[in-house]
């Protein structure tokens, strides 16, 4: 590893597939060198993280700030730091480890993969990246993850059929250029992404680069596009009564595929006119995000194993269906889903690392609730999750769920500082003289006392509302308009 490779990584933020850890702990007197077992448990908790989810490289020697300030242990303990992963973890890893100088600076590098089994820091627990996090899993989510690792091996394939002649560089090349790797692209796909399998005397390509990159991706799975389907009304029809408006089937590598569909399914939906401070504005019917984050999702997370079906979008006049092959992977439920719980599992992590670093996937865990978000500061219905026979479906409505005037009038209060439950007092309190009370929150937002109490508090303190009078249970809604 030389400097030129250190500073494309010093480039980049820290996020699922990069971490930096520094050598130093910083208290009052100035940073002192970390005592070298603390520091190897240190690498060992990330190691594992990134094992237990996508994969990704650990940089040791570098500040959070991404100053360089290197490792200042002895020669032993650096070998100990470097076997970290085999002796502290159960069961052992034992991830590539490069040393590098950056003038009289020594640093590590570990190129972790995802592994196929769960590991924990012995004595300790097992962990998990999300986003620039390493959190702790509780017992019930290991064997759920357990479980599910045991079905995440189809983009690891090897198809020895497959040659070079197959891949579309170009793609590849574009791909270098936005990352700003200036190494080949062959390099890039092997040494970077480990999308060739070293294994065998002749490397091959794996089962993710040609779904990524492939000039004919059909050719290596015939259902791995996106059929758009519209319909005339809200539901299916068949035979001499079929409905369909619009069909559109679209087949490009995967790193393509999305722009392509986005480009073409926005061209359907319908904008619609309101009355905004005295003027009259176009809105889409369904916030951008909202069903492209939706149908990212489907792209990256379905099962590629189910090869007799493609990511399917159904678009009624009065929802949008996303339904990706294969149901949720544990740990992920329908049920955390719904309470946005910040939660994330890859079923394809190499797919994932690639469409990530093409900024399809932003943060990992935040969509979800950023979907929440979206629908709700447009005054729609919370999106819907459900499961029917092997496929995931996202269902977005377009039915407004308050009308104009109350939506403007909810959104100055925003939708971060306010949870659904307190923005729909909020929406009643609206067209009741904009006052409500204790009772009036227990029955609307459907909570106990103690919930209603510990809420209706929660806005006193940001100023939303205030008491009526002084030690009352009835409350007013200040004004910020």
């Amino acid at each position: 590893m030389d400097g030129e490779e250190i500073g494309l990584l010093l480039r980049q933020e820290r996020g699922q597939f990069l971490e930096f850890l520094s050598g130093y702990e910083h208290k009052k007197g100035g940073p002192q060198k970390k005592r070298a077992e603390e520091l190897a448990r240190d690498i060992a908790r990330s190691v594992a993280g990134m094992a237990n989810a996508d994969g990704g490289i650990l940089l040791v020697g570098v500040e959070p700030d991404k100053s360089v300030t290197g490792i200042a242990h002895s020669a032993e303990e650096i070998q100990a730091l470097i076997q970290a992963p085999q002796a502290l973890l159960t069961p052992p890893l034992n991830p590539a480890c490069q040393r590098a100088h950056l003038g009289n600076l020594l640093l590590l590098k570990f190129e972790i993969t995802s592994s196929s089994e769960v590991h924990r820091v012995t004595g300790s627990r097992a962990f998990y990246r999300i986003a620039t996090e390493n959190p702790s899993l509780p017992p019930e989510q290991i064997q759920s993850l357990k479980e599910s690792k045991r079905h995440v091996f189809y983009e690891r394939q090897s198809v020895l059929e497959a040659t070079w002649e197959d891949i579309d560089l170009a793609l590849v090349e574009s791909l270098a250029e936005k990352i700003q790797d200036p190494r080949d692209p062959k390099t890039v796909l092997s040494r970077l992404y480990h999308l060739v399998d070293s294994s065998r005397d002749k490397p091959s390509l794996t089962m993710a680069a040609l779904l990524l990159f492939a000039k004919d991706p059909t050719r290596w799975h015939p259902r791995c596009g996106i059929d758009f389907v519209k319909y005339d009304g809200t539901e299916r029809q068949h035979g001499s009564s079929m409905n369909v408006i619009k069909r559109i089937r679209f087949e490009a590598p995967l790193c393509r595929i999305v722009d392509e569909a986005v480009g073409r399914i926005k061209e359907h939906i319908r904008e619609r006119t309101i009355l905004h401070d005295l003027f009259f504005r176009e809105r889409l019917e369904y916030p951008i995000f909202a069903w492209q984050e939706a149908l990212v999702n489907a792209v990256a997370h379905r099962d590629y194993s189910l090869t007799g079906a493609p990511v399917e979008v159904w678009m009624f006049d009065d929802r949008i269906d996303v339904r990706s092959p294969g149901l949720p992977p544990s740990p992920v439920t329908i049920e955390e889903l719904r309470r946005q719980k910040r939660v994330h599992f890859s079923r394809n992590p190499m797919l994932v690392r690639v469409l990530a670093d093409l900024g399809y996937l932003k943060e990992m865990g935040e969509g979800i609730p950023r979907m929440f978000h979206e629908m709700e500061h447009h005054g729609l219905q919370a999106p819907e999750f459900s499961t029917e026979g092997f496929f995931f479906t996202v269902t977005l409505r377009n039915t407004p769920v308050y009308d104009e005037p109350t939506l403007r009038w909810l959104n100055q209060f925003g939708t971060s500082a306010v949870n659904v439950r307190q923005r729909r007092l909020l929406a009643y309190a609206y067209s009741h003289g904009k006052s409500f009370s204790t009772m009036d929150y227990q029955h609307i937002a459907e909570v106990d006392r103690d919930t209603a109490y510990r809420e209706i508090r929660a806005m006193v303190k940001l100023g939303i509302v205030a008491p009526s009078k002084p030690k009352s249970r009835s409350y007013r809604i200040i004004e910020r308009l």
